[in-house]
């Protein structure tokens, strides 16, 4: 399996998952420059990444991928046996995919929708306010956990990568305590450091 990847994006998610799921794979940076180039466009149409290659087989998506890796390898428990206990874990990943990492696509994008200053300034100041908002909906769901479904998942390295991108904005989210908590978990979790020393992220 190959990973393409930019440091720091949410494709550190699937970097995490790939060093807990334990099987071979190796990976390969992509520059900004290169991801609307043609041979990267042919792998991934959006220009994105994640993008991962197994065999003749291509994959795009974070979620997608996440829960790829998971069913592949199933052994660390990543995607829960259950109907429900796998529905929790979706739930969460969806919330970190479709809530968390869009609204933070407004900060990364703002010159793309405007280019008045004011109401770029505007928007950021706005969207802060919604994510520290959205914050404090997983923090209350982290309350006695040390992972976000209690057990570890796969939404779990998609909640840390979102983190790191509030910490690299300055979102004030120190009243969290949780969240606070559960960062500090990660990075502390071995196959955590070891994506982050690939990526140049420690």
């Amino acid at each position: 399996m190959k990973l393409y990847y930019l440091p720091g994006a949410c494709s550190l998610a699937s970097h995490i998952v790939l060093e807990w799921i334990g099987k071979p794979y190796e990976t390969q940076v992509v520059g900004r420059d290169e991801l609307k180039q043609p041979p990267y466009l042919a792998l991934n149409p959006a220009g994105a990444v994640p993008t991962l290659v197994d065999g003749d087989f291509v994959l795009t998506q974070s979620a997608a991928i996440l829960e790829y890796l998971a069913e592949l390898s199933p052994e660390p428990g990543l995607l829960p046996e259950s109907p429900r206990e796998r529905a929790e874990v979706r739930r969460w990943l969806g919330f970190c995919n479709a809530d968390l990492h869009r609204t933070f696509a407004l900060i990364f994008t703002a010159g793309y929708y405007t280019d008045n200053a004011e109401f770029q300034q505007q928007l950021v100041s706005k969207t802060e306010s919604k994510l520290v908002q959205l914050f404090s909906i997983i923090d209350k769901q982290l309350e006695g956990k040390q992972w976000i479904t209690g057990t570890r998942s796969i939404a779990d390295p998609y909640l840390y990568t979102i983190l790191r991108w509030a910490r690299g904005k300055k979102i004030d989210i120190t009243s969290l305590k949780n969240l606070q908590t559960f960062f500090a978990g990660m990075e502390n979790d071995a196959g955590v450091k070891v994506a982050l020393q690939a990526q140049g992220l420690s």
